[in-house]
């Protein structure tokens, strides 16, 4: 119990320590070494989940299993390596004079309760404060969205939360519901929200009941995954907030979303498996079709962009219609590709908007044409958009083709019919990608371009794990990924 309330309680206490003391000099400092002790805490907690199995307290409200506890690492972990990344931009931020003491006081506390709000969404057990957890992620994104305090940031901030706060909205109704269709087979109405003790009844749950909850949280959590038509809020977010937020957003909320509508999907698949509902593949079928319209439409919104940050928040709303699409899809091999996915998207789609930030900072300017000839005025900074680039749109060895190539594998097998649509998408998804990249690496250089101050520490770490990822997946992660996929399966891939 000490790693898991150090895991929780560690960027809590840094959140409101920076609230009161972050525009001290020392505030960056002390925001990266809170990241690193939560990366510790969270690693060690890992460790005894992996020595003990599956770890619960406080009479139930927490439960960590094979699922949570990979996504709970991967959260500190991109975390700790994007504190890195804040201190030279949120530097040259401030030297720029986009931020005062005031602002970056604010920055540095919402970032650490940015953090607290996802590993308390993953570790606990109970869905309502699930749901709570996931609404204290909009609150605390909304203060980063809006931190400039421009028009277009503020508009979109506006955006973000009323948008999320419609799908917030939704979820909670499902919530709701989904307790409804517990209270009449689980005697003791108090644990009728624990996630541990559902699954154990999801036999008894009401059919009809969960059949419409999660057709509410499918679309209220998959509003925060990203998902189309919910999808808008995101470009906007991701383009007006700083980056190292686009980092985190696209690495971390995303995923945690999804993490929620897989948890609620076990049980709908569990209550429907009966036969008593037309379908009892239901959940599935509706995340594949919301899963292959994400995928599709933001593959076509690709090559469409001005903006380097919508760019590739555009390729985050691919990915997480590629990783719905492989948790709909079901089956050992599908489920072990999405947990697969999930890793490497997080940790490259974050080394990306790190080399995008600074790249950013040398053109002064985020829009595509004012980008030009990166490899010549910063080779690192060129390179690790060009390889990161390069790692998200599937190429091998890279840990990203793996896992598509699990998905397309499993799609082959059971909706052969399936394997064309999104074959063409990742193709189209290439052109949108690379039609941008070439000229804002190998473009002519513009006069008076200069270097800046980067930090590509976060960029090298998370590219050598996708390598690797890509090349040998490590024992210990693999028992991971295959004792999770016999939870969300029933059947596991090893």
């Amino acid at each position: 119990m000490t790693a898991l309330t150090l895991t929780l309680l560690i960027p809590l206490l840094a959140s409101a320590l920076l609230a009161l003391f972050g525009n001290h000099r020392g505030a960056a400092t002390f925001n990266v070494l809170a990241a690193l002790a939560g990366f510790v805490a969270s690693t060690w907690l890992a460790w005894i989940v992996l020595r003990h199995g599956p770890l619960g307290g406080e009479a139930g409200q927490f439960h960590i299993d094979s699922f949570n506890v990979y996504l709970i690492v991967l959260t500190a972990l991109i975390g700790a390596t994007t504190s890195f990344f804040s201190v030279p931009y949120m530097a040259q931020e401030e030297a720029n004079g986009r931020l005062g003491p005031g602002r970056l006081r604010l920055y540095h506390a919402s970032y650490q309760g940015f953090l607290f709000t996802m590993q308390l969404a993953l570790t606990t057990n109970n869905l309502g404060v699930l749901w709570v957890a996931m609404e204290g992620a909009t609150l605390a994104t909304v203060l980063l969205v809006s931190l400039y305090r421009t028009p277009e940031s503020v508009e979109a901030a506006w955006k973000y939360f009323i948008i999320c706060g419609v799908g917030i909205a939704l979820a909670l109704f499902g919530t709701v519901l989904l307790y409804f269709a517990a209270a009449q087979a689980i005697p003791d109405a108090e644990s009728a929200l624990l996630w541990s003790v559902l699954a154990e009844h999801a036999g008894d749950l009401q059919p009809v009941v969960m059949a419409i909850a999660f057709v509410f949280l499918l679309v209220g959590y998959g509003t925060k995954v990203g998902l189309v038509p919910m999808h808008t809020w995101l470009p906007d977010a991701h383009s007006e907030g700083p980056t190292p937020m686009s980092a985190v957003l696209s690495g971390l909320l995303l995923n945690v979303a999804l993490y929620a509508l897989v948890r609620v999907k076990i049980l709908t698949d569990g209550a429907l498996a009966g036969g008593t509902v037309h379908s009892p593949h239901l959940a599935g079928y509706l995340m594949m079709g919301f899963g292959l319209l994400s995928f599709t439409v933001a593959g076509l919104l690709l090559h469409r962009q001005r903006d380097i940050k919508r760019l590739f928040s555009y390729s985050s709303i691919e990915h997480m219609g590629l990783m719905t699409f492989a948790f709909g899809l079901g089956g050992p091999l599908a489920t072990f590709g999405g947990l697969l996915h999930m890793t490497v998207h997080s940790l490259t789609k974050s080394a990306i908007f790190v080399a995008v930030g600074h790249a950013s900072h040398i053109a002064r300017t985020q829009t595509i044409d004012g980008i030009r000839g990166l490899i010549q005025t910063q080779p690192a900074v060129g390179w690790g958009l060009l390889i990161g680039t390069v790692a998200i749109a599937g190429f091998p060895p890279f840990g990203v083709f793996t896992s598509e190539f699990l998905l397309l594998s499993a799609t082959m097998q059971s909706h052969p019919w399936l394997t064309l649509p999104l074959l063409s998408g990742l193709g189209i998804a290439f052109a949108g990608l690379f039609r941008h990249l070439h000229p804002m690496v190998y473009g002519e250089r513009p006069e008076g371009q200069e270097r800046v101050q980067a930090n590509m520490f976060p960029v090298i770490l998370h590219l050598v794990l996708v390598l690797w990822l890509g090349l040998s997946i490590p024992a210990f992660l693999a028992d991971w990924f295959n004792q999770a996929t016999i939870l969300i399966s029933g059947s596991g891939l090893l």
